[in-house]
């Protein structure tokens, strides 16, 4: 196991002990390898991390640990820092849309895939260098329900523009793939099984036998109590439509998880900085910092309040406005929050399942943003 940094039993125990007045992430390296082994041993194929989710250093190198030897690489930076931590591993440039230095890049760092859902892209990476013989992933979309937001809105290909390209691929002497992305946070086993279905169907149309199907991200994490998402049916659901799709000529599987590997982690603590008379909260973070996705995605039930000793807030429920530290009227929470009665200045609210988009996705703006991350063994998530 990577520790790389001294670390607490619990988030309560550093609280306690450190009283910090900036936000706090607190990762549990136990949790997070302990999740790279369940899609490593689950998932039917290569398992990837979208380093876009969280490019923590300690992050990756607990999944290096866990044995994760693919990286899902979306810009030159995440290519030099991958190869930094593990000069070995495969990378999959998979973010489809590439500047002609991006594409010396990847040529440059040994790229082992790279996605294109245009023939624009496609021709880039030929004039640029990318060696023949290297796999290309042709990127379509469908109109399928299931994933908090479409990822089709931006990229991908139509069947027919996908099964055009897949042709193209092989006439240019690239090992050809497909990959999609049913959504993200998306919990409907059957969404991968339409894509999965629909891909035979380009392969078919292109005169193509597919070396690999990239089932994309979108596999879902915890975000509510109530809601502990089933990642093995999703494995299962992949699995068997991959084989009643191809049958004996089935591709190679590979994933690429971001959030699904990495929220479940990281919890995060936030400070109370004042209590108004109406009962609004003003916290030390908010949506331009770690609670960025919050006004996106919803606010999340999985919270605690901790006092300045570590020990829980034990009032009842009442609905409060939560406001971030900034000078700024729209870094609000969406909704209402129920938070204890007793809740008081200087209590750290602490929110699980944030290992996810958090780090990835701070600004600095009017001088907040700045997290410290510390290491606990078990995170008590609720």
């Amino acid at each position: 196991m990577t520790l790389s940094r001294p670390f607490h039993q619990t988030p309560g125990d550093y609280l306690a002990a450190e009283a910090p007045d900036e936000p706090v992430l607190f990762l549990s390296p136990e949790v997070l390898q302990a999740t790279a082994h369940r899609f490593l041993d689950g998932f039917p194929g290569l398992v990837t991390y979208a380093v876009k989710a969280n490019p923590a250093e300690a992050v990756l190198e607990n999944l290096i640990a866990a044995g994760i030897t693919g990286f899902d690489v979306a810009s030159p930076s995440e290519i030099a820092l991958v190869r930094t931590l593990a000069p070995r591993a495969a990378l999959h440039y998979n973010n489809p849309v590439r500047s002609r230095a991006e594409v010396a890049t990847a040529v440059g760092q040994d790229v082992a895939s790279c996605s294109v859902d245009c023939a624009g892209e496609l021709a880039k990476l030929a004039e640029g260098g990318f060696p023949r013989g290297r796999e290309v992933a042709v990127r379509f979309k469908l109109p399928v329900a299931g994933g908090a937001y479409d990822f089709g809105e931006k990229f991908g290909a139509s069947p027919k523009d996908a099964a055009d390209l897949l042709a193209q691929v092989v006439r240019m002497g690239y090992r050809p793939a497909l990959t999609f992305h049913p959504g993200t946070q998306c919990t409907d086993p059957e969404a991968w099984a339409v894509y999965i279905h629909r891909a035979r169907d380009i392969a078919w149309a292109a005169g193509v036998t597919l070396e690999r199907l990239n089932v994309g991200g979108g596999f879902p994490a915890r975000r509510m109590r109530g809601a502990t998402p089933q990642l093995e049916a999703i494995f299962e659901a992949i699995a068997r439509a991959t084989r009643a799709a191809f049958g004996g000529d089935a591709p190679a599987l590979v994933c690429e998880p971001g959030r699904a590997m990495v929220a479940e982690a990281v919890s995060l603590a936030v400070r109370v900085k004042a209590i108004r008379p109406d009962g609004s909260v003003f916290l030390n973070d908010g949506i331009y910092g770690a609670l960025a996705e919050q006004p996106v995605m919803g606010m999340t039930d999985r919270l605690r309040v901790l006092g300045p000793d570590g020990a829980p807030r034990q009032g009842a429920a009442t609905a409060r406005r939560l406001w971030g530290p900034t000078c700024d009227s729209l870094d609000r929470i969406p909704g209402e929050v129920a938070l204890p009665a007793d809740l008081a200045e200087g209590d750290y609210l602490l929110v699980d399942g944030m290992g996810a988009y958090s780090t990835a996705i701070v600004t600095r703006f009017n001088g907040y943003g700045g997290l410290r991350l510390a290491t606990v063994r078990v995170l008590g998530a609720a």
